[in-house]
């Protein structure tokens, strides 16, 4: 039976649209699933209610859900990348997975602004397995932690996903030692790499005058980190990379 898609019906679907962004950015995630489901039961053919409702499922650990409504959403636009680099993330994941517990208070849209000498992005070393990648999202909080000379990052539920690049690791233990707050998040996650934001949220009375990640040369800056964060390598802590993140787009269209 065809639906007949009333000027009500496309307001309803408007409203619930923003509804559900809103909650996914403040990763209420069961709320989400029945708001894109009550979009999807007049719009059944709509794209990005399914990749969002994809989203929310996989973030519950519904994984076979999740698959469905993701493969669903290529059928209908098989260009769709978001549906299909989430389908290559949850791939390796079977239904007995260990279900990652819904997020509270995710990282807000604010966090991914720049400030210069504060915010850096790094690509992780040593990076985790590919079935604890897969539990992973861009956008998601990303815990530091010190191993000795080494600055970990984990997931909420306490998995290493990798190594802060040696150098930069080095200076922000340093800088933590002394007294200084970090904050993280992902914001690319592939087969090839996993690359995180780290944000200063405290700088210590005895760090005044110590950039987190100093700039290198006097160059003027972007206001926003993905088009002006520092990547830090190997070669240089104070060398920096204002390329654009290749996924950036996953952090905005997955929500």
């Amino acid at each position: 039976m065809m639906i007949q898609h009333t000027d009500t019906n496309t307001k309803m679907k408007r409203e619930r649209s923003k509804q559900a962004v809103v909650l996914a950015m403040e990763s209420r995630w069961e709320e989400a699933v029945s708001v894109n489901r009550e979009v999807l039961d007049i719009f059944p053919d709509d794209v990005e209610s399914l990749n969002r409702l994809g989203k929310a499922l996989s973030e519950l650990g519904h994984y076979s859900d999740a698959r469905q409504a993701f493969q669903k959403a290529v059928d209908i636009s098989p260009s769709n990348t978001i549906a299909k680099k989430n389908l290559e993330r949850i791939a390796s994941l079977g239904d007995d997975s260990p279900q990652r517990p819904p997020r509270h208070g995710g990282v807000p849209p604010h966090f991914f602004i720049e400030e210069t000498g504060k915010t850096g992005i790094t690509v992780l070393v040593d990076k985790a397995s590919k079935q604890v990648l897969a539990r992973v999202a861009a956008g998601d909080p990303v815990f530091l932690e010190s191993s000795g000379n080494t600055l970990l990052a984990k997931n909420n539920l306490g998995e290493n996903l990798g190594a802060v690049e040696p150098k930069l690791g080095m200076r922000l233990l340093r800088l933590m030692r002394g007294g200084n707050k970090y904050e993280a998040a992902t914001t690319k996650i592939d087969q090839q790499c996993i690359q995180v934001i780290i944000k200063e949220v405290y700088q210590h009375p005895s760090q005044i005058g110590r950039l987190s990640f100093p700039p290198k040369g006097h160059d003027s800056f972007r206001p926003y980190v993905w088009e002006g964060a520092f990547h830090y390598g190997a070669e240089d802590d104070d060398a920096g990379s204002r390329n654009q993140p290749d996924d950036w787009g996953d952090v905005r269209n997955q929500a």
